[in-house]
């Protein structure tokens, strides 16, 4: 591809990092018990990994959000990833921080290793996984 796009060098980092996290959520296919038991240990303990993944998150999502409206005339594609994808995450670690009952519950449910959704609930994740990883090539590739 001979097009060159005006990519921040962020950019490929957030989609590769959302890329791998989601992509290792395979492990919930190779053993739902001890997948789950880990994440719901990550969540209720709230340790120094936690703290850093959810910094980590939250710096990314934010940095796409500002590049989203700084960007007005270069508003590329791949952008409104940072509305959508990022707007979500910073809810979803918000409503964790906070305790928000329903979301709770959600995640308990999507947790439950007897769920009949399992396979559909991390497999979506996983496919999320996949799509980022590639945009997060895609950008590298493509940075001028």
């Amino acid at each position: 591809m001979d097009k060159k796009f005006s990519i921040m060098w962020f950019e490929p980092i957030f989609f590769l990092f959302f890329g791998l996290f989601h992509l290792h959520r395979i492990w919930a296919f190779v053993d739902r018990n001890s997948y789950s038991a880990f994440w719901l240990d990550v969540m209720n303990n709230r340790d120094l990994f936690y703290f850093a993944l959810m910094g980590i998150m939250s710096l990314l999502c934010i940095a796409g959000i500002v590049v989203f409206f700084r960007s007005r005339g270069q508003r590329f594609w791949w952008r409104w990833f940072y509305i959508f994808g990022g707007g979500y995450v910073l809810f979803d670690l918000f409503a964790i921080a906070t305790g928000l009952s329903m979301w709770k519950r959600l995640l308990f449910w999507m947790f439950d290793t007897s769920n009949e959704y399992w396979n559909i609930v991390w497999g979506s994740f996983i496919g999320l996984g996949l799509l980022s990883f590639g945009i997060g090539v895609f950008l590298q590739r493509n940075r001028e």
